[in-house]
């Protein structure tokens, strides 16, 4: 398997995919952000001096997924058809989950942006509570599933 980023004198470049097939595409993505017991509960009772932390934090990670070529150097533009972004309270971390599904129907996948969008929620989550708490860590983030083009099917284990 050889690394389709770089041509043949070893140079990063954009991967052509003009001949490859127009398919349904989609990715899941996922990771989490844990903070202390006192910010987990300002988070979950809607007392960040921000305001809604999930809710900015999920327009975020859609936003996010949209700018994805802007923010990596050779993704190409997509027309994405679906980008959803779910935050789940988790009291175990103490922190927030969460998972990003990105769709669309083109000649290539969705992966960067589901893991750019679940990174920018990630981020925005920190944004909105780094006054109460700068040691909150962010973790986990993979792509838990793929589907559609000539790789077929991926699913994490």
């Amino acid at each position: 398997m050889s690394l389709t980023h770089f041509d043949a004198k070893g140079d990063a470049h954009m991967v052509d995919v003009t001949d490859k097939a127009v398919t349904d595409r989609v990715a899941v993505a996922e990771g989490h952000i844990s903070m202390a017991p006192e910010t987990f509960d300002i988070v979950a009772e809607g007392r960040a001096k921000k305001g809604d932390v999930l809710a900015v934090a999920r327009l975020a990670g859609i936003m996010g997924a949209k700018r994805t070529p802007d923010l990596i150097p050779l993704c190409h533009p997509l027309a994405l058809t679906k980008v959803a972004v779910e935050l789940t309270l988790d009291p175990d971390l103490p922190g927030v989950r969460i998972a990003a599904t990105v769709r669309t129907t083109g000649q290539t996948g969705v992966e960067m942006e589901a893991l750019t969008a679940v990174s920018t929620a990630a981020l925005t989550v920190y944004d909105m509570v780094k006054a109460v708490d700068k040691a909150m860590q962010i973790g986990g983030i993979r792509v838990a599933l793929k589907d559609g083009g000539k790789s077929g099917r991926y699913e994490a284990t």
